[in-house]
Parts: C-alpha cells; structure tokens; sequence
C-alpha cells in the first residue's frame, strides 16, 4: 500500500517500459535538484541533519539509522499486509493504486522503488526537514502523494504517517541512510505486493 507520489496507469507492457523510464528519470533529476538546493541552502551533506536529536559519531549515526531504517520497513510491510487482509479502506486503496504495478516487471520495481526513494527522501527529508521541521515535511509529503477517487485522503494520510515515521529517523539519528533504506524496501516489497495480489471482489471489514 505505498507506491511513488502519483501513480501513473500503464495500459501495455510497451507503454509500461516507456514510462518506468521517463519516470525513473524525473526522480533522478529530483534528486539532484534537491541535493543541489541543500548544498547550496546550508553548510553540510544532505546526507545529513545539521542538528540530529541525537549527536552521534558518523559511524554510529549511519549504523544506527540502517537498524532503524530496516525494523521501520518491516513495520511498514507488516501493517500494510494487516490492513489490506482486514479493512475495506486499505483494499480499495490497494485497488486503486494497483494499476501502477499490474505491468511492471522485476526489474521496473527496483527501478523505480530506488529512484523514486532517492529523490523522495533528498527532497522531504534531506532538504525540507532541516528547514521547516518533522510534521510540516511529513505533511507535504502526505500531500504529494495524490490519487484520484474516493482513496485521496486515505493515501495522503496513510503517506503523512509514514513521512513522520522517515522524519523521525532522520532527525533522530541525523543520517538520511536508514530512511532511505526503509523507503527502498517498502516501495519495492509493496509494488510487487500490488502487481502480484488482486483483492476486487474479496470481502472486507472496517
């Protein structure tokens, strides 16, 4: 149930092709977009937070940030399987953005599961954060993940959560590395979860 900001429908594996790729290729320029205005915003790697809660050795910020980052994605993965076997909200949102994932090969997840985290996590995380703080980044997070149809604000909430749990890490630890994993795995495991599993017409609760 966590896709890339807005998901395209892809109506042909020839169509599919063509749009991982100009998509793959609009999150790599937002990742140097975003990592370009840091370098140029404030002193210091975008990597990093300038100010973590927590003040650590590099070594130790970065080793503490993967742990974090991997339980984080386990989390993420497990409620997601949770809701969706349970609630009706979480299956008609996993209807919904299903059509981003039903054509996409192997290859076109890891694809876009890694560049679309680059670019996600070096914009609300790496840039934002810093500046206008955990809540206010994570809600523009939420924000940007739009959908059309009754699934809107269940998408945009279900993304502002997470955004705060990526916040969190990041500000925390001051390292961008855990996010950035826990990103990764959750886009990849999830767009696989959505082009493998048709829940329409199965019976839902909540």
């Amino acid at each position: 149930m966590t896709a890339p900001l807005t998901p395209p429908s892809l109506s042909s594996p020839r169509e599919s092709s063509g749009l991982v790729v100009r998509v793959a290729a609009g999150y790599g320029l937002l990742a140097v977009l975003a990592a370009g205005l840091t370098l140029a915003l404030r002193d210091g790697s975008p990597w990093a937070h300038p100010s973590p809660w927590l003040p650590a050795t590099p070594l130790v910020a970065t080793l503490t940030s993967a742990v974090m980052g991997l339980a984080l994605a386990f989390g993420i993965v497990f409620a997601t399987r949770i809701a969706v076997s349970r609630y009706a909200w979480a299956r008609r949102l996993h209807g919904d953005l299903r059509p981003v994932a039903r054509d996409l090969s192997l290859g076109q997840i890891l694809l876009l599961a890694g560049l679309s985290s680059l670019g996600e996590e070096l914009l609300f995380r790496g840039l934002l954060v810093p500046f206008l703080g955990v809540p206010i980044a994570s809600l523009l997070f939420g924000l940007a993940h739009q959908l059309k149809g009754p699934s809107r604000w269940v998408w945009v909430t279900w993304a502002s959560v997470v955004g705060l749990a990526l916040g969190g890490v990041f500000a925390l630890t001051g390292s961008l590395v855990g996010p950035l994993l826990a990103h990764a795995i959750v886009n990849a495991v999830n767009l696989a979860f959505l082009r493998d599993h048709d829940h329409e017409g199965e019976q839902t609760t909540g």
